[in-house]
């Protein structure tokens, strides 16, 4: 995610720190140069463009404006989803830490909060295709095969057994079971959203639809520049496509917000967070720093 102090002009113009500017670059010049193209055309045979109107253009560009803030606006809400689904991770394992204290067997207490620090690891590889034990394995008492094809879930079953296996035994009250069982519900249902944002992209007609109509309208708005506006189409048409191009870029990088992109969520940076929060409360001496903003980009 990208981390600005303070936006100025500089800023404005010229940073290339989250911008799509980058990635759309080699599209962008292929356009410009098109227009260019064009423009040398319409100079040597001014008759082939004498009847070219643009406003088919500006329909068609109205059009495509709302078409792009719908799509825009939905991958928006998947990225604050997750980060809410994150939030509510945090939320979550402070209560349980703060519910944890009925336990008085201090030793398993920790074993519980390390596994649950071991949750939010290996929760956050399994979000980006990456093996989920080796990632939470230093925070785990059991070895993968105890954890189950779903690591994450397989963290929270083994904490469940261990404190329903406390109030069996009457070490702890049937309140505070339920108190601990809740949390973990909660843990389960942002999990499953999670996994529903990743698992579930845009349907692909939808995008596809969008990204064509994209490209014939920045490919065919020369055309309709070129005879009034002469070697000024090129930098008009170069706006046009960068703006259009870009938000169809930023789309796509908002679309899986659990990634290592400089616009996806600060995932490491929330890890962290819960990692200190635990070991805080379970009087470790030395914590870890919190995670920075390198190059205006957190992790």
């Amino acid at each position: 995610m990208i981390v600005h102090p303070k936006i100025n002009l500089w800023n404005i113009l010229f940073s290339l720190k989250g911008s799509i500017a980058k990635r759309i670059a080699k599209r962008s010049f292929m356009i410009t140069a098109l227009a260019s193209f064009i423009v040398l055309v319409e100079g040597a045979y001014p008759a082939l463009f004498a009847h070219v109107n643009a406003t088919p253009f500006t329909l068609l560009g109205i059009s495509l404006s709302i078409f792009m803030s719908f799509r825009n606006n939905a991958c928006y809400s998947r990225w604050w989803e997750g980060r809410q689904a994150w939030g509510e991770v945090i939320t979550e394992i402070r209560s349980f830490t703060r519910a944890s204290l009925c336990i008085s067997d201090a030793t398993l207490r920790e074993m519980l909060l390390r596994e649950l620090c071991g949750f939010t690891h290996a929760l956050a590889a399994k979000l980006r295709h990456e093996p989920e034990f080796p990632a939470a394995q230093i925070w785990l008492s059991q070895d993968a095969q105890k954890y189950g094809h779903n690591v994450s879930e397989g963290i929270l079953r083994h904490i469940s057994g261990h404190y329903f296996a406390l109030s069996q035994s009457h070490q702890i009250t049937g309140w505070h079971y339920m108190v601990l069982e809740e949390r973990l519900q909660h843990l389960a249902q942002a999990q499953a959203t999670c996994e529903r944002i990743k698992s579930t992209p845009l349907p692909f007609p939808y995008t596809l639809l969008f990204h064509r109509t994209i490209y014939i309208f920045c490919l065919l708005l020369p055309f309709a520049m070129a005879e009034p506006l002469g070697w000024l189409a090129p930098i008009f048409t170069t706006i046009v496509s960068y703006t259009f191009l870009g938000l169809d870029a930023l789309g796509d990088e908002l679309e899986d917000p659990f990634g290592h992109e400089e616009n996806d969520l600060p995932i490491d940076a929330m890890v962290r967070i819960i990692e200190r929060d635990i070991l805080d409360s379970l009087n470790i001496g030395e914590l870890p720093p919190l995670l920075q903003p390198k190059n205006y980009v957190l992790s």
